[in-house]
């Protein structure tokens, strides 16, 4: 019979892939938990992970076990809600997947702000461009541009965001006047690797040159930003985090702009526990706080 302890390895070790990510989150070292890998393994006459270059991956036995695991995941929540409900304490770890522009100039304030005032709180921020994988648990949450149409989960919209097209003071003093969109065709652009784009409403550029990509390009939007502040060129960026960038200002800001929204996106049975139910309304409620203070503080330096 499976207990606690090898519960909570198996779950760790397929959803992060590695022993050493794992043992971050256990607060045991790799050895130990490759060690408890091999003896659950053993004990149940099974593999449970391929050994592959790029980490440890389920095998089909692993795959079998992992959703049993997930059950008993969700019993658990359950009786750790009800018993959660009389305290307001928050404690242990809580991994938050989310777009790298938001994880880099919007959730470490609020993330900040949580870790504070819950102290016993501990908070991992997943940042990578692509979508999160909660039914394995990669994630306790996600924050995502275009939440999932399927599967168990819970949706709902935090904030609507714009960008606008930006470039570097220097870039623009030394470039031809860009007074409207046809304009832009002479100029650098900056934006997504077109064919590492996972989601079409990322693809901000193809509104302004369509059939054209980017001059310089990367799948970070801290990338990106970083390409704009060294005078690079011009692209779109997050009216959040033109707000971290003292010298990058916007470029045709009445005639082009995007909206976009943040949803925040939960397995539905996580609605058992207080405790995730409050860091979800914690987190909900900063990042729209903190997105709106943002804008409203470049909107003032732009004017």
């Amino acid at each position: 019979m499976l207990n606690w302890d090898d519960y909570r390895i198996f779950l760790d070790v397929a959803r992060t892939g590695s022993l050493s990510a794992a043992s971050i989150t256990l607060k045991i070292d790799p050895a130990t938990v490759g060690r408890r890998v091999t003896r659950l393994e053993q004990s149940l006459g099974v593999k449970l992970f391929n050994k592959l270059p790029r980490g440890y991956q389920l095998t089909p036995a692993g795959d079998e076990l992992l959703d049993h695991i997930k059950q008993i995941e969700r019993t658990e929540k359950i009786a750790r809600g009800t018993l959660q409900k009389a305290s307001a304490t928050i404690s242990g770890n809580f991994r938050i997947g989310a777009p790298d522009g938001l994880s880099n100039f919007v959730l470490p304030r609020v993330v900040a702000n949580i870790q504070r005032e819950h102290p016993e709180l501990d908070i991992q921020i997943l940042s990578l461009p692509r979508v999160f994988n909660l039914s394995r648990r990669e994630v306790d949450l996600a924050i995502m541009v275009t939440p999932p149409k399927t599967g168990r989960f819970v949706t709902k919209k935090i904030v609507n965001y714009k960008l606008h097209l930006a470039a570097h003071r220097d870039y623009l003093a030394k470039s031809e006047p860009i007074l409207t969109k046809a304009d832009l065709k002479s100029h650098t652009t900056i934006g997504y690797i077109p064919d590492l784009i996972f989601d079409p409403s990322l693809d901000h550029m193809a509104e302004v040159t369509p059939n054209r990509a980017p001059n310089m390009a990367s799948n970070s939007v801290a990338v990106q930003m970083r390409m704009l502040e060294m005078g690079g060129g011009i692209g779109f960026a997050h009216d959040f985090a033109l707000a971290h960038f003292a010298d990058l200002k916007m470029v045709l800001a009445n005639d082009v702009f995007q909206e976009r929204a943040f949803y925040l996106v939960r397995d539905r049975d996580d609605r058992a526990s207080e405790q995730a139910n409050l860091i979800a309304a914690l987190l909900s409620d900063g990042i729209k706080a903190e997105v709106k203070r943002l804008e409203a503080t470049i909107h003032r330096n732009q004017d």
